[in-house]
């Protein structure tokens, strides 16, 4: 470049400058109204997060009572059981009375006030009513008599423990039934033998025997029942004497 035409750039470079040029420009134009088009991005599918399967409480129930091998290993199953929202609000777990390995067993249905606060079945005015029942043909749980309960928790309001509750907690009424090994099974009220028998209606099903859990089973009237309604003490008091009549004929000699 000769002098007069580097003297002619310079003198244009400084123009720039004083104009507010601040950056070079490029040899090759922009052209700044076109959109530049972006390129497409590979596909990308995120991995196929699986939803934890959600637990069976029955499935639960039948694995957690199978694996108790006593009594107090199914009362222990039954306080770690997490599926059951009763014992959320119940003070006490009502699991059993009187002596294992009895030849009767009592299945009360639900844990009332009296049974939530004292932690056994049958107690208060029901639990001294069926005392007295028992001693009309020679019982006692104190000494013959064992007693369980198909749901171990008082529902709230003493309301009728839901199907499902019940459903959840009939394996471990199985097993508790199988641990104890009676000889007779007596079911007091409806949920007892809507949970042995699968049927409801223990006014038309009293002093009739039944089979289940492979059993002989009678069902009687509820003393709670009883105690709101005394006209039914007098067939209680049948049952009691066909329940009497069994032991005797089936009366092995054995304690």
């Amino acid at each position: 470049m000769d002098k007069l035409g580097w003297q002619i750039a310079r003198e244009s470079l400084e123009w720039q400058v004083e104009l507010g040029v601040v950056d070079a420009i490029g040899d090759i134009p922009i052209d700044r109204y076109d959109v530049p088009v972006e390129k497409p991005q590979p596909a990308f599918s995120p991995p196929t997060i699986m939803a934890p399967m959600s637990l069976d409480p029955v499935e639960v129930a039948e694995k957690s009572a199978a694996a108790a091998q006593n009594l107090a290993g199914l009362k222990q199953a039954l306080k770690d059981y997490p599926h059951c929202e009763l014992q959320r609000g119940a003070r006490n777990l009502v699991f059993n009375d009187g002596i294992s390995g009895a030849r009767v067993m009592i299945l009360d249905e639900a844990p009332g006030r009296e049974e939530d606060l004292h932690g056994l079945p049958f107690a208060g005015p029901a639990g001294a009513l069926l005392d007295k029942m028992l001693a009309g043909i020679g019982l006692n749980r104190t000494e013959n008599v064992y007693i369980g309960t198909v749901i171990p928790w008082r529902p709230p309001q003493n309301r009728e423990p839901k199907p499902e509750e019940i459903a959840m907690m009939l394996p471990f009424l199985r097993r508790h039934v199988a641990l104890a090994a009676p000889d007779v099974l007596i079911c007091m009220g409806n949920i007892s033998c809507s949970a042995i028998l699968g049927k409801r209606g223990v006014k038309k099903l009293r002093g009739q025997w039944q089979d289940g859990l492979g059993l002989p089973v009678l069902p009687i009237m509820h003393p709670k029942t009883l105690l709101r309604e005394p006209a039914g003490k007098k067939y209680a008091w049948e049952d009691l004497l066909v329940l009497k009549a069994w032991l005797r004929e089936h009366d092995t000699g054995e304690s």
